[in-house]
This record gives C-alpha cells, structure tokens and sequence, in this order.
C-alpha cells in the first residue's frame, strides 16, 4: 500500500494537517484551486497567505497540475470551503486515484440541498469510503505544534481505525465515533453559534450573555442532531461542547470575529474583507435553518443570525427578540 496522502484545499487547516503529516515522514501532495496558487507553493515552499512562517517539509510537494492527483494514494483529505465542495470534486472526479477513501475536514452545510458534507462527497464520488474529521482544531496552534484532540467519524469502524493510526502524533490524540451524522452536524452548526457569541462580544453585551448564548447554541445543536439521527453524547464530546469552546472564544476563530465586526457595524461583505479566511458559519445557517424546518426543530439562534447575516436585521434587534421569547422549560424540546 502506498503511504502517499493527497490534501485538497490549501487554506490553513488543510495545510497544517499536510506540513503535519509530512513532518511525520509521510509522502504528502497539497492541491489548490488555482495554478498559480499551486506553482507559489512549489516556488516558495510555504503558505504565505494562510500558514507564514511554517516551512514545507521535503516531502510536501505542490499539485501543479490535477493529474497529480491520480497517482497512488492511500487517501485524500478534503479541506475546501463548503460552498465550493461540490464543484471541487465535480472538476477531480476524473483524477483521484480510485478506491483512496476520502476524510472530509470540512465543516459546513451545503445551502440549497441541507445535505453534510459526507452527503455531498458520496453524492460526487459514488462507492468511495467516506469520514469525517471535527474538534476543537485551531489551525494556528497545532502548526505551533501546541497539544490537541479530534475526532474521526464513520460508519466504517475499520477505515477510522486506520485514519486514527495515520493521524495520530504525540500532539495530536485522536478518538474514533461511529456517530458520523452527529460529529458532523457539530462541527457546521457550532460555527453558526460562534457568530452570535461574536456579536455578544461585539455588542459588550458581557461574559453572562456570552455563556448564555453557547450553552442554548449547544442546546440547540442537541436538539437539530437528535432529530436528524445523531447520538446526544456526541454534543457533549470534543466535535460537540470541545469545538464549541473553541470557535466561541478564541481570538483566531474565524466565525468569532466575523460576528464582532458584525456588531460593530460592518456588512458581511466588509467582515469578510478582513478575514484570512472564510466564516462557514454565514454559508451554514441557511442550510441549518432549512434542515431544522425539514425536522420540524426550532433553532431560535440561528435564525436571528441569518436575520442579521443575511437579512439586515440589527444586532441588538436581534438581542432583543431573544430575550422578549416566551418563558420556558429549559429541558423542553
């Protein structure tokens, strides 16, 4: 079996994970959209866009042409923004050497179809092995070489014990989740919650509102992955509760800063100007919402973040419809 391991997309996290496993003595090929993105990595053997500083290993090699993609793979990690995954493997099908499962580390809900991004792989690659990868993975701190844990979800109990044994490093624990609907619905709903506790600490609202808003985030992830299938104990582990802390708080979560310069006045469109990066959570929440009213769930948060993202609607009218709901149980629903 060949060791090479292909890398689709060349964002941050897709190339952390590649200078990772290249570190690691493993052949590695990095693709990106663009011919001369991909002629600037071979040159330059860095990411200068979205990874500066991190040098490529030997064994890290640019994709200057598709074809690349269609030696001998042991399997492929797709790191594409959601809204452009299904065009990606539209323009690949044709390359990708056959039979290579395909790890998706893309977090996000596909606007029009609500389909998981598994859905979307399997609907391009019919017959191929399909998991996912979500957890409180910051790609700047595991470049750094800082400690982290993450989950690998599918059906397919042999391929994730084999994607565990090709991930992990003494930096990076790996745990196995056969819950693969869960673990995936986690890591694109907990970016639309990190929008709103964006705008709470855009607005100033304080660390109470802020708690607030993430735990019924939480609550209403729960609630949306239940009712499409998914394990409950899958939102209090590492892609549910973990990811959550993460992308709600941190300084480099992308979804975060994106809802503070949200509350502070800007459009999306200038938001996304200031970002190195894209905030899935804008491209989810219509996915999200169209896929709670398909289960008949009612997700409260993420429909004042649509308003706002994509609607207009003020933030703190936002704000303001939240706390005049109805008083409920809080176990309810």
């Amino acid at each position: 079996m060949t060791d090479q391991i292909g890398v689709i997309g060349a964002g941050a996290w897709g190339t952390t994970l590649a200078v990772k496993l290249a570190a690691a003595e493993r052949p590695v090929t990095l693709w990106a959209h663009s011919a001369a993105a991909n002629e600037e990595l071979a040159s330059v053997r860095e990411n200068r866009r979205y990874l500066p500083g991190v040098v490529f290993p030997p064994n890290l090699r640019a994709a200057t042409d598709d074809a690349y993609l269609g030696e001998p793979h042991r399997l492929f990690l797709l790191a594409v923004p959601s809204a452009h995954v299904r065009a990606t493997l539209e323009r690949l099908r044709g390359h990708l050497y056959p039979g290579a499962p395909v790890l998706s580390l893309v977090k996000g809900i596909e606007e029009g179809t609500h389909l998981r991004m598994s859905e979307v792989i399997e609907q391009e690659l019919p017959g191929r092995r399909v998991a996912a990868l979500s957890g409180p993975n910051l790609a700047r701190e595991i470049a750094a070489g800082l400690p982290a844990g993450t989950v690998v979800a599918s059906q397919d109990a042999e391929l994730t014990a084999e994607l565990a044994s090709v991930l992990a490093s003494d930096r990076f624990r790996i745990y196995t989740n056969p819950d693969l609907v869960g673990v995936e619905l986690c890591g694109a709903l907990k970016n639309v919650v990190a929008l709103a506790a964006g705008m709470v600490d855009g607005l100033g609202l304080g660390d109470s509102a802020k708690a607030g808003i993430v735990t019924r985030g939480l609550a209403e992830m729960t609630r949306l992955g239940v009712a499409a299938g998914a394990h409950p104990l899958t939102f209090a582990g590492l892609a549910g509760v973990g990811d959550l802390i993460a992308t709600c708080m941190s300084p480099l979560s992308r979804n975060r800063r994106a809802g503070e310069l949200m509350a502070a006045g800007a459009t999306w469109e200038a938001a996304a100007a200031q970002l190195n990066g894209v905030a899935e959570g804008v491209f989810t929440v219509r996915g999200a919402l169209a896929l709670a009213a398909q289960h008949g769930v009612e997700l409260p948060i993420a429909e004042q973040v649509e308003a706002v993202v994509h609607g207009g609607r003020a933030p703190m009218q936002a704000v303001a419809e939240l706390m005049s709901r109805a008083p409920k149980d809080e176990l309810s629903g």
